[in-house]
């Protein structure tokens, strides 16, 4: 969400800097003047309607004067023009309802803007890698390398063609080994995680309207949402942790040395994946379930950017500690996600593939998501209160981190070793067909 003041003091800045959102490089000022005019309409409504209630006020208390001094015409007229006043005000508040939830439905469907050190592109393609944080180089063997669901199906401990039978497409069962290590990775991040600082919470997996509001994905995105009834109303599966976790400050005012504020949690998460058809349709890449170690930050305004950097950090460890090859590009404005300023991909490379795919985002998102939850600090040296920033990341997520283990970790009879981090949790240094 954004400050309506700020657009309406900063026109051409915010013009500018929504501009470059590649969905928004022709018509960003057409957008913001017609927020501006609402704005202007709104605000138009609001002062008529102060004004008539100041004079049905005034002409209230003149009818008692009038009847006190005898003057009947007199007091009929202030009557007459109460009544006018009365239904004049009953328009002012409803033309200020209707253009106050017009002007918020036109902002709750704007993204955030960019950082300016973000690198304006179209689409994937115009990512920039880091190189300061590339690890390792590509996996290479003496054998051609197999796919995740190759291995898996050859195992026997991965099966798609029951789970298409029970839930249809883009699900898995995991068995076995596979399975004990789906449970130890999400264990291994956690302590990992928790051990980095982060606060680990087991969160709510279905959700309220309000929190996927507060974190951007409504209303723009609610075909992506699968959604629950019950008497209650309606519940949203939640598509991250994110979700739950960062709303966990909405409507709050937090002391700012309870900042930085950070959070993690091992959930299942649920995507529909809408946009997604024909994409990645074998294997585990894209499914419509899966696991995923989240990680989320609160901070100053201050503290968000060295944050960013932080937490990026903490999700790269998860992979150094598994020796898995990796690097990590900075998303240009058009592939960056609809609630973030700035954006780090972290790529795994998959050899199965012969290619580096995401594993994790982690996501600066400003002020944007606090603004539309409510959620504020109370600064040491000020007596008012100001919106906190809001971080959040893969940290990872445990089935593509799965994948990776098994196509880097493959040997040419179909095995699978286990990375050296991962051995005390599994037990065992290596999954082989029973």
């Amino acid at each position: 969400m954004h400050d309506l003041k700020l657009i309406r003091d900063n026109r051409d800045a915010f013009v500018e800097a929504l501009a470059r959102r590649p969905a928004y490089a022709e018509d960003a000022g057409k957008v913001t003047d017609a927020i501006l005019e609402l704005d202007a309409k709104w605000r138009g409504a609001k002062t008529s309607f102060e004004q008539h209630r100041a004079r049905q006020n005034e002409a209230s208390r003149a009818i008692g004067m009038a009847k006190k001094n005898k003057d009947e015409a007199g007091a009929q007229a202030l009557l007459d023009e109460v009544a006018n006043l009365k239904a004049a005000i009953q328009k002012d508040e409803a033309d200020e309802r209707a253009y106050d939830e017009e002007l918020r439905k036109a902002l709750a469907v704007l993204p955030n803007l960019p950082a300016s050190d973000v690198p304006f592109g179209a689409d994937e393609n115009d990512n920039v890698e880091v190189a300061a944080r590339r690890f390792g180089s590509a996996t290479r063997f003496d054998f051609k390398p197999k796919e995740h669901f190759e291995l898996g199906e050859a195992l026997g401990l991965m099966d798609f063609e029951r789970a298409g039978r029970v839930s249809g497409a883009r699900f898995v069962y995991l068995k076995g080994a596979l399975a004990k290590l789906e449970r130890s990775l999400g264990a291994f991040m956690l302590d990992t995680q928790t051990a980095a600082g982060y606060t680990e919470v087991v969160p709510p997996l279905l959700v309220r309207d309000e929190a996927f509001f507060g974190t951007g994905q409504l209303p723009k995105f609610e075909e992506d949402l699968f959604w629950a009834s019950a008497g209650e109303g309606r519940f949203g599966l939640i598509p991250t942790a994110e979700v739950p976790l960062t709303n966990l400050v909405r409507e709050e005012i937090l002391d700012e040395d309870k900042l930085p504020m950070r959070m993690t949690a091992w959930t299942p998460c649920f995507r529909a994946e809408a946009g997604a058809a024909g994409r990645d349709t074998r294997g585990m890449i894209r499914q419509h379930q899966f696991s995923k170690v989240e990680l989320v930050s609160v901070t100053t305004p201050e503290q968000s950017v060295a944050e960013h950097e932080r937490m990026t950090d903490c999700a790269q460890n998860i992979l150094k500690l598994l020796g898995l090859p990796h690097r990590v590009v900075t998303l240009c404005t058009g592939d960056m996600g609809f609630g973030a300023q700035k954006t780090y991909d972290i790529e795994v490379w998959l050899p199965g593939q012969d290619r580096y795919r995401e594993i994790s985002s982690c996501s600066n998102c400003g002020e944007f998501q606090a603004r539309r939850m409510s959620a504020r600090y109370r600064a040491k040296d000020s007596k008012g209160t100001r919106l906190v920033h809001t971080l959040n990341g893969s940290g990872l997520a445990v089935g593509r981190t799965l994948i990776a283990v098994m196509e880097n970790y493959q040997d040419a009879d179909g095995s699978i070793r286990i990375p050296d981090a991962l051995q005390p949790y599994m037990g065992m240094k290596k999954i082989e067909k029973a």
